[in-house]
């Protein structure tokens, strides 16, 4: 399969510059790799880089576009700094993307930044949560109506552990095999998730079926196994980017 990713070498976050290919690469569904564009920690907020920094039974931490942090352990004050690193993760994620993807301005909406302190290869999970496995990124509980989801990720791990991701083929490729198989939208079903405050707002025939393509992917042992895909190492001290509901 031909590489999805493409490698580009900024090492500043306020002078990124745009070109049309880079744009066309991400609407492709390939995945920007810039290895030089560190996310820079203060010196107090090494300490913050732990697994209690996440509360008991949350998979993240996450700050709303309203600055509220919400999955968080630690003390208050310990809460304080988190925020204010994640907050300032987000400020320069949206310089790199103005900059990056010009195209876009005025077009993006910001949705909940989120914090991941605990390794996704020790943690208990369900074969739905299990973020190791093929899958395009699909939300069960907030429907988007079809937008995309456009991602911004760093490694910080303080050990030095790259971050792995298993990256598979395009996603007409993918949809063409996994589609047929889902289960038709019934509106009555999605009026009474809402109901039941499962989700939180009414759920979409596009939101159904990205749930459903999510789902049959992961659940799919054969494909996970077998099919192609090529694995590729995201070292601590650098970014990329893609619409995860696309790039597989």
């Amino acid at each position: 399969m031909n590489s999805p990713i493409v490698e580009i070498d900024f090492s500043n976050w306020q002078q990124a510059h745009s070109r049309p290919e880079w744009t066309a690469a991400v609407e492709a569904g390939k995945v920007l790799h810039f290895p030089r564009l560190g996310f820079a920690l203060q010196p107090h907020e090494r300490a913050l880089l732990r697994e209690d920094m996440l509360a008991a039974g949350k998979r993240n931490v996450s700050l709303g576009a309203d600055g509220v942090l919400k999955g968080a352990g630690g003390s208050a004050e310990e809460q304080r700094q988190l925020a204010a690193m994640i907050g300032r993760f987000r400020q320069q994620a949206q310089q790199l993307i103005d900059g990056l993807l010009p195209e876009y301005r005025g077009q993006l909406r910001t949705a909940p930044t989120s914090f991941r302190p605990r390794q996704v290869e020790t943690r208990a999970q369900s074969v739905r949560a299990d973020d190791q496995r093929l899958h395009v990124d699909a939300f069960p509980s907030r429907p988007n109506y079809g937008e995309r989801i456009l991602r911004v990720f760093t490694n910080l791990n303080p050990a030095g552990v790259s971050r792995v991701w298993r990256l598979g083929e395009d996603f007409e490729t993918v949809a063409r095999q996994f589609l047929p198989r889902a289960r038709p939208y019934r509106l009555w079903q999605a009026r009474l998730l809402n109901a039941l405050h499962v989700t939180k707002s009414l759920r979409s025939e596009y939101d159904h079926l990205m749930l459903q393509l999510h789902d049959l992917m992961k659940f799919d042992a054969s494909y996970q196994q077998g099919g192609a895909q090529m694995t590729v190492p995201f070292p601590p001290g650098s970014v990329w980017v893609c619409f995860s509901d696309q790039a597989t």
